[in-house]
């Protein structure tokens, strides 16, 4: 054989592997949302809503969430966007 070995070459498992670690990171850097229920998203709205960080509008039947200007008609996506908010203002505050 002149050349290296098939066998021996190694290049394509060590990428694969690469780009298995780094999908890995990625995915325990991101915040899961699919374990916000309907009973954890009421709760934590109303902590939010007892802090300002909330405001009803009953009268359009929606949730203000007051840091980005956001309405929402759900309380189970208005939870998931205030955690992923929340996660990202903190994450922002780290690279400071």
């Amino acid at each position: 054989m002149t050349g290296p070995d098939i066998l021996d070459d190694t290049t394509d498992d060590y990428e694969r592997l690469e780009t298995e670690l780094v999908a890995q990171d990625r995915d325990a850097a991101r915040v899961s949302t699919a374990d916000i229920d309907e009973r954890s998203a009421r709760r934590l709205v109303d902590e939010l809503i007892e802090d300002d960080v909330v405001t009803p509008v009953p009268d359009q039947r929606v949730l203000v969430h007051e840091p980005s200007s956001k309405p929402f008609e759900s309380i189970t996506q208005l939870a998931a966007f205030h955690r992923g908010w929340q996660t990202a203002s903190d994450a922002g505050e780290e690279d400071k």
